[in-house]
């Protein structure tokens, strides 16, 4: 494919205007790229509108039963779940990039909401609703600000595996907060662990309502069974069933807790505040749903931008999820993220734009003005059934097979952030996560590879003498290898393997000559260390010099002052030029 080609297939693939199956341009100048809502409804095509109509209402059947599963496992009262869908949804419209996703109460942010409500609101219902907000607007108040600063990309420091961990221990705290009300047994929550005890206690001695166990198992073996049918809305059918048999049967009567009666009306704004309460704890736990709904929406985002061919700028999207959660906070709601369930049937509705989202949040609200008591007699353990349903859906199993097979490291440290999450909670997991993030970054460069350069007959240029055993080493040489930045963990490490490697050479060293290529940056110490270095070895005689070292890297050095002890003459282009200075300085006899 020649240039001119190329050219027009990256063209077509970023620019819809020149891809007829893509519905929107991707370009977003001035004022108009912090709204790209307002972009999407001013090339807004008439025929978009039947398939996004059509998708919109598809989508009301999964964000009514949803929307209040959710809100009952984050600790507050059902009806502020389809609050935190509607004032959300609008809001992302607007300016959030994605012209596919779906947002709204997530089951990854149940268990976190649940951690810092419960033990702070006393059982007070409208208490935990107001905790619940104020986490909102932290969280929506923290992705805008890291949005505005271009920090899109801090969701990349947790690696796979501890994303797996963090991830498998939500799912895991979700599954066994919703158990007691799928039994029908009322538990005080005292962690995952301690509510495994009650449960088993209370099931062994026959005490849980075999009629909430029915209708909940029974929900959730509909929704697991059929859920393969993306386009089918299996959880509205399985509510619906669980609701007309409970009706119908009299089941409420036999001890089957139900939703009841619904308040009539729409979200009204309402400023989120209680004196008196641990106010570090409500900012750090909406810290933590911040960067879980921004990891969450930054992975959907990507995956669905990927499938349309459409760029979305991360940081964009973190002002968008943002704005989403300040919203809901300020709406009466809680901490919302990106839904893995409910975009992928708004795609398979047929869904276009955003505008799908528009109608799904409308038709939610019409719901509540005209029709609230149609879900007076949901049982709770058909909810719990949805959100048990969606907590399966988080464990990540196969990939840590294939973890523990090529890296058990990696597969444990995985272990030890679920266990963290199960054991402390989710607040204090992701706070484990994240230091296990920095360790697992530090140690790699902490003690990083080295290698002893020599010249191995019949491959081009010089490498690493433990793996080529008859590489021929240059008389008087030493090519040094360091394969990580030079930083204050690793610069004494450094100093001392470049002193032993001296020692262990076959004969008397001459010159040093530091292969600098994969040294991407030094610090204040490293530095310093490296002029150390150099005087230790001056005064034994032997040359210190680098080769293929970065200008970055250089231009830090100068900053630092240590070119003028240095002098630029150390420094090589490549290490066969280091090589040929070195045998014509010392007048060397070798054949390259």
């Amino acid at each position: 494919m020649d240039t001119e080609q190329q050219n027009r297939t990256l063209d077509t693939t970023l620019n819809p205007t020149l891809n007829p199956g893509l519905p929107l341009p991707t370009v977003q100048t001035g004022w108009l790229r912090w709204l790209p809502g307002l972009l999407m409804l001013k090339n807004y095509q008439r025929a978009w509108f039947r398939q996004d109509l059509f998708a919109g209402l598809v989508l009301v059947s999964m964000l009514v039963p949803v929307g209040i599963a959710y809100a009952e496992a984050s600790g507050v009262p059902g009806i502020y779940g389809l609050y935190a869908t509607i004032v959300p949804l609008l809001a992302y419209a607007l300016f959030g990039p994605s012209r596919i996703l779906v947002l709204g109460p997530d089951s990854a942010l149940a268990a976190l909401i649940l951690s810092v409500v419960l033990p702070l609101s006393g059982g007070d219902p409208m208490k935990a609703l107001t905790l619940a907000s104020m986490m909102a607007v932290v969280a929506g108040l923290v992705c805008i600000v890291a949005g505005l600063v271009k920090l899109g990309f801090i969701t990349e420091l947790l690696s796979k595996p501890i994303r797996y961990g963090y991830m498998n221990g939500i799912a895991f705290t979700v599954l066994i907060s919703q158990m007691p009300k799928l039994f029908g047994v009322s538990i005080d929550s005292e962690g995952p662990l301690q509510d495994i005890w009650h449960l088993g206690q209370a099931v062994f001695t026959g005490q849980f309502n075999v009629y909430s166990l029915a209708v909940g198992g029974g929900t959730l073996a509909i929704i697991q069974l059929f859920k393969r049918f993306e386009k089918v809305p299996v959880i509205l059918f399985a509510v619906v069933l669980a609701t007309l048999a409970v009706q119908f049967l009299d089941l409420d009567g036999q001890g089957v807790k139900v939703l009841g009666q619904l308040p009539q009306g729409l979200p009204s704004f309402a400023l989120p505040w209680l004196s008196g309460v641990d106010l570090a704890t409500v900012v750090l736990g909406g810290c933590a749903a911040a960067l879980v709904a921004f990891a969450d929406t930054s992975v959907l985002s990507r995956t669905y931008a990927a499938r349309t061919r459409v760029y979305v700028d991360p940081n964009q999207e973190m002002v968008g999820l943002g704005v989403a959660n300040l919203a809901a906070g300020f709406f009466q709601g809680f901490p919302i993220s990106s839904s893995s369930s409910r975009t992928p049937v708004a795609e398979a509705a047929g869904s276009k734009t955003q505008v799908t989202g528009i109608i799904g949040a409308l038709g939610v609200a019409a719901l509540l003005l005209l029709a609230p008591n149609l879900m007076e007699y949901l049982p709770n353990s058909a909810l719990a059934a949805v959100v048990i349903a969606a907590a399966l859906g988080l464990f990540e199993f196969a990939d840590l097979r294939r973890i523990f097979r090529i890296q058990q490291w990696e597969f444990w440290l995985s272990l030890t952030c679920f266990a963290g999450v199960a054991i402390f909670g989710a607040v204090p997991g992701i706070c484990i996560a994240v230091v296990l993030a920095v360790i697992e970054f530090l140690w790699d460069g902490w003690r990083p590879h080295y290698a002893v350069l020599g010249r191995a007959d019949g491959v081009r240029g010089y490498h690493d003498v433990t793996r080529y055993p008859h590489a021929r080493r240059v008389p008087g040489l030493l090519l040094f290898r360091w394969d990580a930045p030079l930083f204050f963990a690793n610069a004494e490490l450094f100093q001392q393997r470049v002193l032993q490697s001296i020692g262990e050479a076959p004969d008397r060293i001459r010159r040093v000559v530091v292969t600098a290529e994969p040294v991407t940056s030094v610090d204040v110490t490293s530095a310093d260390m490296l002029r150390e270095l150099a005087d230790i070895l001056h005064q034994s005689g032997i040359e210190l010099h680098f080769a293929e070292m970065k200008d970055p890297v250089k231009d830090k050095l100068v900053r630092f002052e240590l070119m003028d002890q240095l002098g630029e003459a150390i420094f090589h282009p490549t290490v066969g030029a280091a090589v040929d200075d070195y045998l014509r300085d010392h007048q060397v006899d070798w054949i390259p």
